[in-house]
Order: structure tokens, then C-alpha cells, then sequence
């Protein structure tokens, strides 16, 4: 029970890691609050799982998002774990700088980067008496280049180089924030950016591009979001974990091993 008591919200819980996050958390003793847009699976799994609260929220929307903190703070009165989860990935639209329309730019913009902003905009000031760890989710395109992916790539970066920022300026106040890259997870939006792909080769990917030879779990990424929100992290601040399997420190992409 590594969460026991501690109150959690985490974006984009409803779904895929996110879901996998909430799971564990309450599992490791959390209360967890589901900030996400999919109000049929958000309230779908406020009613399986024991302390989890929903509330429907469109983390690019500041409104939005203060309504929601509003709530979280009449309720609780503090958070000690903000899971910046939430993420969108636009497969096909989403594509090499020259192409990428201004709309879809906006748009993965809006909820990648914007919504971390409003969402830890407001948790700060619920953390700031009693420390607590914030987690923001990059990806591997925000440690190596990705190509095809502009904008996504481009708010990933700044997830990574905003988690050192917000270390550094939140520190003081015990507030710890840490930043999990993943890569090759198994979930709809690996589909929607590799394995929908009638070019990407699933094979070669994970023979000679992911050195663990296998496809990542939520779980995976869940029980190391579950581990930074914990005392046990207590120490790490303004860390950049990836959790990939290796593959960004997988030079050798030609030879067999």
C-alpha cells in the first residue's frame, strides 16, 4: 500500500495507461480522481472501483479544468499526486512539419501541452502546504527523433524540458516532479501510430529496434507512475524515466543480436 491515504488525480484515467494507472493506484491504497473527456468509461470505472471519483473534463479547456479543481478542492482540500497523463495522438494527420495543418497542430497543442499547464496550474496551489510528486507523461519522441509526427513530437519535448522547469521552481515547496517517457505500449493509440500502419514493420520493430523483444504493457508504465508517486521516489526530482524496453538507447538497429 504505497499510496495509502494519499489523493491522486490523474488525466486521461479512464483509458489505456491511464486506466492501468488508476487500477494501480487504488490497488497501492490511493483515492484516485479521473479528470478525462469519456464519460461512459470514466463513470464505468468510478463504479467498479472502490475511492475513485470521475469527473468529466477537457483538460485543453481552462474553464474546465479550474471547475474540476474547484471540486477537488471542496472535497479534499489537497491533492498529493497529479498524473499528467492525458495525451492524443493523430495518426495520418499528424505528419512532417511542411504538411501538418494549423488546425491539427492547435490541436495536439491543446491538449498535450495546454492541458499539462491548466491541470498543474491549479493542482499547485492544493500542493504547495503538503509537497506531493507530479508525474507528466512525454514519450520517446521527446528523448530521440520520431519521424512524421511534428506536433506530437514537438509537446512531448516541452513535457520533458517542463518537468525540469517545474522541479527546480517547486522544489523548495517538497513538491517532486518527475517524467516517464514511454514507447511501444500497447494500447489504442499504439495502433493508431505504428501497428495501423500498412509500411511499419512489426518484425524488424521488435527484433531489432526493442532490445526486450516484446511489446510494453500499461501495467508496465502504471506500476512506475505508481512508484514516482510514492514515498519511495521521495528523493528523485526533475527525472526523466523512459519506460521503452530500451529503445532509445539502442544504437545498433542493423544487427542481429
Amino acid at each position: 500500500m504505497k499510496l495509502d491515504k494519499k489523493i491522486a488525480v490523474i488525466t486521461g484515467g479512464a483509458s489505456g495507461i491511464g486506466e492501468a494507472g488508476t487500477r494501480r493506484f487504488v490497488e497501492e491504497g490511493a483515492q484516485v480522481v479521473i479528470l478525462d473527456v469519456n464519460e461512459a468509461a470514466g463513470k464505468a470505472l468510478g463504479a467498479e472501483l472502490p475511492n475513485v471519483w470521475f469527473i468529466k473534463t477537457d483538460i485543453s479547456d481552462e474553464a474546465s479544468v479550474k471547475s474540476a479543481f474547484d471540486m477537488i478542492a471542496d472535497k479534499f482540500g489537497k491533492i498529493d499526486v497529479l498524473y499528467n497523463n492525458a495525451s492524443v495522438f493523430l495518426g495520418g494527420r499528424d505528419t512532417v512539419l511542411g504538411d501538418v495543418e494549423e488546425d491539427i497542430w492547435k490541436k495536439v497543442l491543446s491538449i498535450n501541452l495546454d492541458g499539462t499547464y491548466h491541470c498543474t496550474k491549479f493542482a499547485l496551489p492544493l500542493m504547495k502546504k503538503y509537497g506531493g510528486s507530479i508525474i507528466n507523461t512525454a514519450s520517446s519522441a521527446g528523448v530521440v527523433g520520431i519521424p512524421g509526427c511534428a506536433a506530437y513530437t514537438a509537446t512531448k519535448g516541452a513535457t520533458v524540458t517542463l518537468t525540469r522547469s517545474l522541479a527546480v521552481d517547486y522544489g523548495r515547496y517538497n513538491i517532486r516532479t518527475n517524467c516517464i517517457a514511454p514507447a511501444a505500449i500497447e494500447t489504442a493509440m499504439l495502433k493508431e501510430s505504428n501497428l495501423n500502419d500498412p509500411n511499419f514493420d512489426n518484425e524488424f520493430f521488435l527484433k531489432q529496434i526493442t532490445p526486450l523483444r516484446r511489446w510494453g504493457k500499461p501495467e508496465d508504465v502504471a506500476a512506475l507512475a505508481a512508484f514516482l508517486a510514492s514515498d519511495d521516489a521521495g528523493y528523485l526530482n526533475g527525472v526523466i524515466i523512459p519506460c521503452d524496453g530500451g529503445i532509445t538507447i539502442n544504437g545498433n538497429v542493423n544487427k542481429e543480436i
